[in-house]
């Protein structure tokens, strides 16, 4: 099964923005970074953007950059700005059984799996973009 890549690429984005600063970044130049294609960049920008995170200066020497300092972008932030929540896909279609599996399942799976989007929800809100950028920089020294 498919997974998405819309909070890794857009935590890659986040940082190089973090790292340029108050320079704009254009969409082809992240897109080159994250090896995608700039009308996948823009879409997630969008995202970002209406979650406050990214903000955009039009006009020749334009792009985007951070609307807030690395420390205040936590990465629960991101993620429920660019993926949908329901870490877990349930059946397209309902279960058609009478079987006590086929009719309890979807309930009982529901609650089961409940704590763990939970608690990978705790802890992306603990961590933030600083820490991606603590973490890139000491690696790279």
């Amino acid at each position: 099964m498919p997974t998405s890549t819309r909070f890794v690429v857009s935590l890659h984005m986040l940082a190089l923005m973090a790292e340029h600063g108050e320079t704009p970044l254009r969409s082809e130049d992240i897109a080159a970074s994250v090896n995608s294609n700039a009308a996948v960049v823009r879409a997630l920008l969008l995202r970002l953007a209406s979650a406050g995170l990214t903000r955009s200066q039009l006009g020749n020497r334009g792009g985007a950059m951070l609307a807030r300092a690395p420390a205040d972008i936590r990465l629960f932030d991101v993620y429920d700005a660019v993926e949908d929540r329901n870490i877990f896909a349930f059946h397209r279609n309902p279960p058609a059984g009478d079987g006590i599996i086929d009719r309890h399942i979807t309930d009982s799976l529901g609650t089961m799996l409940m704590p763990v989007r939970v608690g990978l929800e705790e802890a992306l809100a603990r961590l933030t973009l600083a820490d991606v950028l603590t973490d890139i920089r000491a690696r790279a020294a």
